[in-house]
């Protein structure tokens, strides 16, 4: 038996975020919006595997006192991101000021979970051999927002992913948002890109839709996922992040696919709601999926 249910890899960066509300300075990356989501729910079966600089092993040292269980490798500096929103929350500006070293597979070989999520940042995050062998002994789930990203002079680009047709068969979980579904596939309508992707190997595709909701595919059908109300958006940064936990944690307890799909949309309605990771309790999201308002 695997030691975690649930594992996250991928880096704690160091973020600007420029919206139209204002600017905040604030960790950031897959791994830190998980974990610190995560911690709300239960985190007793996750492990967060990370790399940051030394200087700041601060932000490891706070989740590990919050109650989550961390492993972090070496890297010689952190990812630095900078997001600029303007008022469509969907679209953002991205610019990297500094990139982490790449996860290699000897660094990961005694992770022990069930499900391992990759937490994508840049395209060289994971190499296909890092994919293949984690998927020898456990699921793996991914975002695919970082395979999609090249930078150039500190500018970020969307770049189809060179390997996805070698890569995407060891890949049992994908999620992607709108725009990446297209750069990734070249399909405008979320239905055919999701037949393609299952085509291409994923087991289960979720596909985030902004306010029309998510779509997922599995196993011959379709699932319709609806984007709950959201009173005003104040940060959108990390909300994808706050879908795949809501949607690996749920799974993980046993939930079917249509039901953890309502649950992570409605933790995104929350997440969207503040600045920073989700804060809220997994009654305020069951009270969202069920309508009740207090």
């Amino acid at each position: 038996m695997a030691t975690h249910k649930l594992c996250c890899i991928g880096y704690i960066t160091k973020d600007k975020i420029v919206t139209p509300a204002g600017t905040t300075f604030m960790p950031g990356g897959t791994s830190f919006y998980f974990a610190k989501a995560i911690k709300q729910l239960d985190p007793h079966d996750f492990l967060l595997v990370t790399a940051v600089e030394p200087e700041e092993m601060h932000v490891v040292d706070d989740i590990r006192a919050e109650g989550v269980q961390v492993v972090t490798v070496p890297t010689r500096q952190s990812v630095c991101f900078e997001n600029i929103y303007g008022d469509n929350p969907n679209e953002r500006t991205q610019r990297v000021g500094a990139q982490a070293d790449p996860f290699k597979g000897s660094d990961l070989d005694g992770i022990d979970a069930e499900v391992i999520h990759l937490g994508t940042l840049l395209h060289d995050d994971f190499s296909l051999d890092v994919i293949k062998r984690l998927s020898e002994r456990a699921i793996v789930s991914a975002d695919v927002q970082g395979f999609l990203r090249k930078v150039e002079d500190q500018q970020v680009h969307p770049t189809d992913w060179e390997e996805k047709l070698e890569a995407l068969p060891y890949i049992h979980i994908l999620k992607a948002n709108e725009q990446e579904m297209e750069v990734l596939t070249g399909c405008s309508d979320p239905h055919e890109a999701a037949l393609l992707l299952a085509d291409w190997g994923v087991k289960e595709v979720l596909l985030t839709l902004g306010d029309r909701g998510s779509l997922i595919y599995t196993k011959g059908q379709f699932y319709e996922i609806p984007a709950y109300p959201t009173l005003h958006i104040v940060d959108p940064t990390g909300c994808g992040d706050t879908y795949m936990t809501g949607y690996l944690y749920m799974r993980g307890r046993g939930a079917g696919y249509d039901e953890a799909g309502r649950f992570a949309a409605a933790m995104c309605t929350i997440k969207l709601q503040g600045h920073g990771p989700f804060g809220g309790t997994e009654q305020a999201i069951r009270n969202i999926m069920t309508g009740v308002t207090k």
